[in-house]
This record gives C-alpha cells, sequence and structure tokens, in this order.
C-alpha cells in the first residue's frame, strides 16, 4: 500500500517527509517500542500515539518508512527534525488506535509476517 493510500484512509495531516509514493507492506500499532524492536520486521508504517524522540529512533532502527500519530497527537519539533533528516514520513490523525489500524488492514495492509 502506499503511503498516500494510508493519508487518504485515515484523512491524516503530513507533517513531514514527501514522498508519498512509496510502499509499505505491513503495519503495527503499538506505544511501546520495545514491542515494536521485538516484532516488526520488512518496511512498515508504525501507529502510535507516543510522541517522543524514541519513536522516530526506534522506527528509523526499525528501517520503517513512516510514523502515523493517532488521537490528533503532535510530534514535537525534534521529532520532525529527526525524521525529516532520515526522509521519514510523519502524519497525524484523529482517528483513535483501533480505529486507524482497522481502516489499514480491512484495505489490505497485513501485520508482521501475515500474508493476504
Amino acid at each position: 500500500m502506499k503511503i498516500a493510500q494510508i493519508k487518504e484512509l485515515l484523512n491524516a495531516e503530513v507533517i513531514c517527509g514527501e514522498d508519498l509514493e512509496r510502499e509499505v507492506y505491513s503495519a503495527c500499532g503499538s506505544d511501546m517500542m520495545s514491542d515494536v524492536l521485538a516484532y516488526v520486521k520488512d518496511q512498515a508504517v508504525l501507529l502510535t500515539g507516543l510522541v517522543n524522540p524514541q519513536v522516530v529512533r526506534t522506527a528509523e532502527m526499525m528501517d520503517m518508512l513512516c510514523i502515523v500519530f493517532v488521537r490528533s497527537k503532535t510530534p514535537t519539533q525534534e521529532m520532525i527534525e529527526l525524521a525529516s533528516c532520515s526522509g521519514m514520513v510523519l502524519m497525524k490523525t484523529d482517528k483513535r488506535m483501533y480505529e486507524a489500524c482497522g481502516k489499514l488492514y480491512a484495505h489490505g495492509l497485513c501485520g508482521n509476517g501475515e500474508v493476504r
């Protein structure tokens, strides 16, 4: 699924990052970065309500392309700068985690290691 489609499905606002034509192959919804480190593989989008620089650093370590902040959470300027340096797309949506993950799943974006 292209990042542009995620933006549309979640009615998300792009905070930084320009390449919305990049493909993501799986998604992870978590506020616990230890779970992200333990379970995420491949290029993925991270959905989270956690707003601190560690989120961007974790996503960067896992080669993620995009972070979507749920519940209208807004990243700090430090987070935006970190993401911009690595070419990562940051977006925010007013949707809750459950709804955002469900919408992406219903439109074909799989969880980690899942084939549909």
